[in-house]
């Protein structure tokens, strides 16, 4: 059974959203446009049975270590299917929180903050000695990914732009509603949702837990008050903004006290990023390091607020009526979001295999009735029986992510040519896009739409491979299709 939406409900604040007057007086193309943040319901508290169904029983092949969270700490990424609703799910080690009541009333406070640029909580749960944080899911990687470990093109200067300016209003907003320390800000607590729009994590709001320090053992980034007194303040919060800014700045995570030497020599240019091969315009970069150099001041009271900074950072925003998705260079979601997506529909739109693979394995072959019951006469036959034989093979592969063997047995069925079953060439076009292999995918998810043409899963299937294929205009219509025979299937049934 799959996760439920819990009925303790706990109804924090209403359902209007907060927005900041700074954070309306300039916005950009596509930052809310498909977003789920205004849509979100009021703050949950969740069973560990619901989690432990929405992660697969906290699975390995569900870890995200993406979101910047470390051992003993984990998070996964959890589907909560009654809901359609992908999230992030922060398992906490044992001896994090044991005042299960602070724990609590952290979590309710952290939840009732809304904001597109939050990657906003949505629940807990607190069981026993578990404690887990339940947040929106940004499926799009880190800050620290796409800076640091970047493997096609290096983050463009205007989307470097448009991080600094979200990730301080992220931070001026959660200060205006009486959250203004951040614990161990750092790349990876910077995530990029469905649009490319960057979005701040809200795992590092709760405080006083004891998984370990506010910031990370590496003494170069810490703020120096920090070092003194052991405590977060506001101002250290901006210290580790300005360190942010250098990591825009370089695409590398330097230490500040060489940059700011750098930058009192006005040697600044080259702190820039080698990647981006001067495509940056040098009175923008000029401001990111005199923000950044403000930010870094040894003295807290010598640095600015979040919103002077944000007032800073607007009017280098260039390519504001740019979307998100394109200066990411990554697929339109909002393209694919075709009305309200079934999971399997959504897993397919973002090219989630592993959910797919535990959707398809649940599915079974009761799709094929009717079809394989044409040549029935011939179960009793040595022929056929080998044939079953083999398909079961296959099955046992599947299930065993074998997805090699699965092709491979799947093959010699489907060769024998005895009987035809569009779920053998659905369970191997997913094993062919494991293995990636988008042409044959295709070309499998097409033979299952022919077998059966109205079968809505072919469809979907038809949409994940020609998604990894570049081709997101065909992907998106088999996306409708899928979801209009699967509405009129559901109908039926």
């Amino acid at each position: 059974m799959g996760a439920r939406w819990s009925k303790v409900t706990l109804c924090l604040c209403p359902a209007v959203s907060f927005k900041s007057p700074i954070l309306e007086s300039k916005d950009f193309a596509g930052n809310v446009s498909g977003g789920s943040w205004d849509t979100l319901p009021a703050f949950m508290v969740f069973s560990m049975e619901e989690l432990r169904a929405a992660t697969d029983g906290f699975s390995p092949d569900r870890i995200v270590s993406e979101h910047g969270e470390k051992a003993p700490n984990v998070v996964y990424r959890g589907q909560l299917l009654d809901a359609n609703r992908t999230v992030a799910i922060k398992r906490f080690n044992k001896s994090a929180w044991p005042d299960a009541r602070q724990f609590l009333e952290e979590a309710k406070l952290v939840g009732q903050l809304r904001s597109e640029r939050l990657a906003n909580l949505i629940g807990c749960c607190c069981e026993g000695s578990e404690r887990l944080l339940v947040a929106e899911f940004m499926p799009n990687d880190t800050l620290a990914k796409h800076l640091f470990h970047w493997d096609a093109r290096p983050l463009s200067w205007s989307m470097r732009i448009r991080v600094s300016l979200c990730l301080a209003q992220a931070l001026e907003y959660c200060s205006s509603r009486g959250r203004a320390l951040y614990h161990d800000l750092n790349a990876y607590r910077v995530l990029f949702d469905q649009n490319g729009n960057p979005r701040l994590s809200t795992f590092g709001l709760m405080k006083n837990s004891r998984d370990g320090k506010s910031y990370s053992t590496n003494l170069a980034f810490t703020p120096p008050e920090y070092l003194r007194t052991g405590r977060v303040t506001s101002e250290s919060v901006v210290y580790s903004f300005g360190t942010l800014l250098l990591d825009l700045l370089s695409g590398k995570h330097i230490p500040p006290s060489h940059a700011i030497d750098l930058i009192r020599s006005k040697n600044f240019l080259t702190l820039m990023d080698s990647g981006l091969e001067g495509n940056f315009s040098k009175d923008d970069g000029t401001e990111l390091v005199r923000l950044a150099s403000r930010c870094l001041q040894f003295e807290p009271r010598e640095r600015p607020n979040f919103r002077s900074l944000v007032s800073a950072l607007i009017p280098i925003q260039k390519e504001a009526e740019v979307p998100s998705y394109v200066l990411m260079g990554i697929p339109n979601a909002s393209a694919t979001s075709i009305k309200k997506l079934s999971p399997l529909g959504e897993a397919c739109s973002r090219l989630d295999l592993t959910a797919i693979h535990g959707m398809l394995e649940k599915v079974g072959y009761r799709d094929d009735e009717g079809i394989a019951n044409e040549l029935s006469f011939q179960m009793w036959t040595n022929q056929m029986q080998d044939t079953l034989n083999i398909k079961k093979l296959g099955d046992v592969a599947f299930l065993a992510k074998d997805f090699g063997g699965a092709i491979d047995y799947y093959t010699q069925f489907i060769e024998c040519g005895t009987t035809i079953s569009p779920t053998v060439f659905a369970r191997r076009c997913l094993s062919y896009l494991m293995n990636d292999m988008p042409q044959e995918a295709l070309g499998d998810a097409m033979q299952a739409q022919v077998i059966s043409p109205e079968w809505h899963i072919a469809y979907y299937l038809q949409a994940a491979a020609l998604i990894t294929l570049g081709m997101d205009g065909d992907a998106e219509d088999s996306l409708k299709d899928g979801a209009t025979l699967e509405s009129k299937w559901t109908n039926q049934s």
